[in-house]
């Protein structure tokens, strides 16, 4: 994380900026953003990807944000580079959605 991420957490552009959040709230905004979906679908290029959504969602000890069913799908790309695409390469937000764009063009 030091060498691929942090680097880049103050020059994100101002209009693509959000404000950062502690743990706490983000996982609080995630609950609220996933909570009404009945079938969410978390696509990850990467393992580690999906081992940090799931601490995310552990708010303390034998506790957890509250979802309905979720599902993780890995897709390993060797021919995609998320940061590559990304408007604000390695910044989580802004690499999810290259992900997703070239998932849906993919289907």
């Amino acid at each position: 994380m030091a060498s691929h991420v942090v680097p880049y957490l103050d020059h994100v552009p101002a209009q693509l900026a959000w404000p950062r959040l502690g743990r706490a709230e983000a996982a609080d905004a995630l609950e609220h953003y996933l909570g009404h979906d009945d079938d969410a679908v978390i696509v990850a290029d990467w393992p580690e990807d999906v081992s940090q959504f799931c601490n995310l969602m552990v708010t303390g000890p034998g506790d957890m944000i509250d979802l309905r069913d979720l599902t993780f799908r890995l897709l390993p790309l060797s021919n995609f580079s998320t940061a590559a695409n990304s408007k604000v390469p390695h910044n989580a937000l802004h690499d999810a959605r290259a992900l997703r764009d070239h998932y849906r063009s993919m289907e």
